[in-house]
């Protein structure tokens, strides 16, 4: 139990259920939110909180615990059920008073795992925090942090104790709401066959709810909500290729397009028409290209925000249409940083891991939008997804990772590869980004620019090494170079 991981940062708390998180850590981290939520966001709305989960097997306990020990600090409590992220962030916004939001989730990870992240609307020490719900700012995650730390909770007693609703609509409203936005754009993907694998979670409602609306024929796998995952939950390439899976599916069913969810539905993989694994780095891209060429004259001087991780397809895009990017840090509350900062001019966010944040749906990434956003392209170009993916420059990415005993063990990496290429332009906002205008022969043949960037996850207990060049040999090649220094330098 001692060396089970539990993560703590700003994607909220992670940890292996019955070991790093118990009752108890739950309760925690739960009454040090609605804590913080009482000094501060509830005082500008009430002590309304909405609630949800993933769907994952055993977390209907994990809730309880939430509900329980919300209300115990005096804050009303709305539980949709089994629901997305993004829904939760949709609903938090339709109650307009509500304060904040909880949702029992981890995301991707495998099975055993389970987490809390929290959602935020305003506060009294955030400039331009806006009243949408969304991620909690790194300040508020380390506020959050500290009062779990330090068991710093504001139970109640009997005569204050908060009341419990439930609204079982909230996977509808969250589709309306997407469809009703995704007709302003233009284009009508009414007949298009779509296959949906939403790893028997959350997402299948309300994305079977989504395409319905939008006129779709709909395939659902893994959509029965019993929360027993049909493989590894992250949609990558490797865990949709099982047999029977999205990638045989989609071209077996002669669909256009294939959507694979994880557990809680912030983040979408797409599969094109051939079967092929198009990727969650081309989820944004082709979002920021649907957004982009839908806004006309606007898009020029528009901004979108990403982290340091993902591709830079998402530049060329925008590049394109006259907008620009602004990098952050990695997760979901810097890239929302990112948006807030640039105001109205902001269009879209998200990462490279298939996180889209479509701020007129949701300050949250949402697997709905991405949805939305991919289908409006392709019916409004009539190109199929392998042609409108093929469009766009692409790059080669390579990943690694090597566990940690803590986040802190990874900065020593950090700052050998900092000093080794000191040369080169570098960004430290979250472990060290290093970018080449030209690639040196060293890392392989070809030229042109590439990018590292060597960094701690905030969800697991990894650090990871992750490089994109024109080809994968020069990522390779630039993988290579920033591990032997890692090597060099412990």
């Amino acid at each position: 139990m001692a060396d089970a991981p539990l993560m703590l940062g700003v994607s909220g708390l992670r940890g292996i259920v019955g070991e790093s998180l118990t009752p108890d850590v739950a309760a925690r981290y739960a009454g040090a939110f609605g804590a913080w939520l009482l000094d501060g966001p509830a005082q500008q709305r009430s002590p309304l909180v909405v609630v949800a989960r993933d769907g994952r097997a055993g977390g209907g306990a994990l809730l309880d615990v939430v509900i329980g020990s919300l209300r115990q600090c005096g804050l009303d409590v709305i539980d949709l059920g089994i629901a997305t992220t993004p829904t939760v962030g949709v609903l938090a916004d339709v109650y307009s008073s509500c304060c904040g939001a909880m949702i029992a989730t981890a995301s991707h990870n495998p099975g055993e795992w389970n987490g809390l992240k929290c959602l935020v609307k305003g506060a009294p020490d955030i400039e331009s925090s806006g009243s949408a719900a969304r991620a909690p700012l790194a300040i508020e995650a380390a506020q959050i942090i500290e009062r779990f730390n330090t068991g710093d909770a504001a139970w109640v007693g009997n005569d204050r104790v908060g009341s419990l609703t439930r609204d079982s609509s909230a996977a509808m409203t969250h589709a309306r709401h997407v469809a009703a936005l995704a007709r302003e754009l233009g284009g009508d993907p009414a007949g298009m066959r779509v296959v949906v694998d939403s790893v028997n979670c959350s997402g299948a409602q309300a994305a079977g709810g989504l395409l319905g609306l939008l006129g779709c024929r709909v395939v659902q796998l893994a959509g029965d909500g019993s929360g027993v995952f049909p493989h590894v939950p992250e949609p990558t390439e490797t865990n949709l290729s099982v047999e029977g899976g999205l990638m045989e599916a989609v071209p077996g069913l002669k669909a256009q397009i294939g959507f694979a969810q994880d557990p809680d539905a912030d983040r979408l993989a797409l599969i094109d028409e051939t079967g092929a694994y198009v990727g969650e780095e081309y989820t944004l891209a082709l979002a920021a290209e649907s957004v982009l060429s839908a806004t006309g004259e606007k898009a020029n001087g528009a901004v979108l925000a990403a982290n340091l991780s993902t591709s830079r397809m998402i530049d060329d895009v925008s590049a394109k249409y006259g907008a620009g990017v602004v990098r952050t840090a990695v997760g979901e509350a810097n890239v929302v940083e990112g948006l807030l900062g640039a105001g109205r001019a902001a269009v879209l966010g998200g990462e490279g891991n298939g996180g889209v944040i479509w701020p007129g749906a949701t300050y949250v990434r949402d697997s709905l939008s991405a949805m939305a956003l991919v289908l409006s392209l392709m019916s409004r170009t009539g190109k199929p997804l392998s042609e409108l993916a093929a469009a766009i420059p692409s790059y080669a990415i390579v990943k690694t990772k090597a566990p940690l005993a803590s986040k802190a063990d990874a900065e020593p990496a950090v700052a050998a590869v900092a000093s080794a290429f000191a040369d080169q332009r570098t960004d430290t906002a979250d472990g060290v980004r290093v970018d080449w205008d030209e690639l040196p022969s060293g890392f392989g043949s070809g030229g042109g620019a590439g990018w590292v960037h060597v960094r701690a996850s905030n969800t697991e207990p990894i650090m990871r090494v992750i490089a994109e060049a024109p080809t994968e040999a020069q990522a390779r090649g630039i993988v290579e170079a920033a591990e032997r220094v890692i090597a060099g330098g412990r």
